[in-house]
């Protein structure tokens, strides 16, 4: 065997194969199927492991390691439970595009299906909440196969793989080859997009009296922002994001609308409404930007642009479909925008009504009393992060989530990391983990609502353990404050099983695990408290408690249009018929 390709264990692939895809830590928890390459790690120093203490937490280190540095995110795990216990994660991963590689234990090769200890169908159970998946059945396919996963987990539309090795082939030897191209006949996405496509595209904006643009987490993904910026300062058209959209284009921009959806703007909401075209960029149409499909913008010409094809024409018929990269589309864009000859359509009609929505400040609040309204909780936040050069927050799923989305600002990408598409509580703080180890000297920052830390609440461990000075935001009202919201405004007040009433004194558990603790009950005292918290030099808790009463508004109830809002609890906009909703 040559110097070149000498031969390797199973366990040494794995690791060889991650650091030279680009990726430096893996996040993982050790278990009989995998210690060979437990075994590796201890071995050598280039690839960093970070033991989390439950395997969803390791994949959601992963999705915020991704995120926030556009790099796959790697996890490992044992056989059996260690690999069933990743499914939420995977599924969260597959939903928002989040390229993660998994690289799962399996009982040794001639035990698989006999009910074998910690054996489990791993490639059956993840088929349908990954992008790909492998079980390894060669020992000299482990390399061929884990840069495989690599690659097909960060082209096309990104997305989770699974890569299953038994316990004899990660024990074995063979032959490493290193880093080759991937060539799969089943396997190529469309990434140079249709030249015809993008001209009539660029035709219909042209022509548009009301155009909007409608920006998703595609852009990020295609690292986009800067060209997205150019096209949109070029036309001079309003810019609306989604969720995971936010940062894609800048927050202080005047031309941005804030975000749009069931708990969007009023500007964003009645541009989409009352737009003649829609130039939808690495968005999916999702049902909280829609609402109801018969009533969303039926009259507007549409313009999608997506890399995955499946998406194109899945939920609303668009008039201009556009596949392949996003980036290189507006790249396109621009070229075609530059040629044309100056514009003669006026807009301002258009701005004139975009802005009589934007003067109704449909994220009003009123700090009164003398418990803290959760807007200004994170306003107070937003004012003391924007003075620090960068900055990154993670939120759990709630109420919290959207308020993150309301009153932080978003002027970079990649900074916000929340689950969107599967709305997963427990998300936030290990999302922080990931995004803290990308990012060491960065401020990170993880909202969060009690209910949903409570989810992943033995990730403290590992965040002690690593020293890594993640600042979790608690907005403390007492309840999974989203469930109560509905059961308010749609089920009569009857707050089933909502309340949470055994709840941990957060300042006490932060001081079982060593880790700095405050709490604030006054509004009075939230700036200082905020300080305390994004001073100090190692991690926080900060328990923040806030107005058990508080709603989240607007909100475009479930069945209602998308034009048809709900400003506050007696104020509604558009014709809400609440028959359907």
């Amino acid at each position: 065997m040559s110097d070149e390709n000498p031969l390797l264990t199973g366990g040494q692939m794995v690791i060889k194969a991650v650091l030279d895809n680009g990726t430096d830590s893996i996040f993982g928890y050790p278990g009989g199927a995998v210690l060979p390459i437990y075994d590796a790690l201890f071995q050598q120093n280039q690839l960093r492991h970070i033991l989390v203490r439950h395997e969803q937490a390791a994949v959601h280190a992963a999705e915020g390691y991704a995120r926030s540095t556009g790099k796959v995110g790697a996890v490992l795990v044992t056989s059996g439970p260690g690999a069933t216990n990743t499914v939420t994660g995977l599924m969260d991963a597959m939903l928002d595009s989040i390229p993660v590689v998994c690289v799962t234990g399996q009982v040794p090769s001639h035990l698989i299906g006999s009910d074998a200890f910690q054996e489990a169908d791993v490639t059956g159970i993840t088929r349908s909440c990954t992008k790909h998946n492998y079980l390894v059945k060669d020992i000299n396919d482990v390399g061929r196969i884990m840069n495989e996963a690599f690659h097909i987990a960060s082209t096309g539309r990104p997305g989770p793989v699974v890569v299953d090795i038994p316990k004899d082939i990660l024990n074995a030897k063979g032959t490493y080859k290193g880093k080759s191209s991937v060539k799969r006949h089943s396997y190529k996405p469309v990434t140079k997009p249709n030249q015809k496509a993008v001209e009539k595209a660029v035709e219909m904006m042209a022509k548009a009296k009301r155009p909007v643009f409608y920006v998703g987490g595609g852009v990020i993904n295609a690292q986009a922002s800067p060209a997205l910026i150019k096209l949109v300062h070029m036309t001079g058209f309003p810019c609306t994001t989604t969720l995971m959209g936010l940062g894609a284009f800048p927050g202080k921009d005047k031309q941005f609308l804030g975000m749009l959806g069931m708990h969007g703007s009023l500007e964003a909401n009645m541009a989409m409404a009352e737009c003649d075209v829609m130039i939808n960029l690495g968005a999916r149409f999702d049902d909280r930007v829609t609402g109801r499909l018969d009533g969303f913008s039926p009259k507007s010409k549409k313009i999608h642009v997506d890399i995955d094809p499946s998406s194109i024409n899945k939920t609303v018929r668009v008039d201009v479909p556009i596949i392949g990269d996003v980036g290189e589309v507006i790249e396109m864009m621009i070229a075609l925008w530059k040629k044309r000859k100056p514009e003669t359509i006026s807009r301002e009609a258009w701005w004139k009504k975009i802005e009589g929505w934007r003067a109704r400040d449909s994220f009003k609040y009123a700090q009164t009393g003398k418990s803290v309204k959760p807007q200004y909780a994170l306003r107070r936040l937003d004012a003391q992060l924007q003075k620090k050069k960068d900055f990154f927050i993670t939120t759990d799923v709630g109420q919290h989530q959207m308020w993150a989305c309301q009153h932080i600002q978003y002027n970079k990408p990649n900074r916000w990391m929340s689950s969107g598409g599967l709305g997963t509580m427990g998300y936030g703080m290990p999302a922080a983990m990931g995004v803290q180890i990308a990012h060491p000297g960065k401020p990170v920052v993880c909202v969060t609502g009690e209910a949903s830390l409570l989810m992943n609440i033995q990730e403290l461990s590992t965040i002690k353990q690593y020293r890594l000075p993640v600042k979790v935001f608690i907005l403390n009202n007492h309840y999974m404050g989203m469930v109560r919201q509905w059961q308010e405004m749609f089920h009569g007040n009857r707050y089933s099983e909502s309340y949470m009433d055994s709840l941990p004194d957060f300042l006490k558990l932060g001081e079982a695990y060593g880790i700095h603790a405050i709490q604030c009950k006054d509004p009075a005292k939230v700036d200082e408290t905020i300080t305390e918290m994004l001073e100090y030099k190692g991690p926080v808790i900060c328990d923040m408690w806030v107005d058990r009463e508080e709603n989240v508004y607007p909100m475009i109830p479930a069945g209602a249009a998308h034009n048809e809002l709900v400003l506050g609890p007696d104020e509604s906009y558009g014709e809400l018929d609440k028959s359907q909703v």
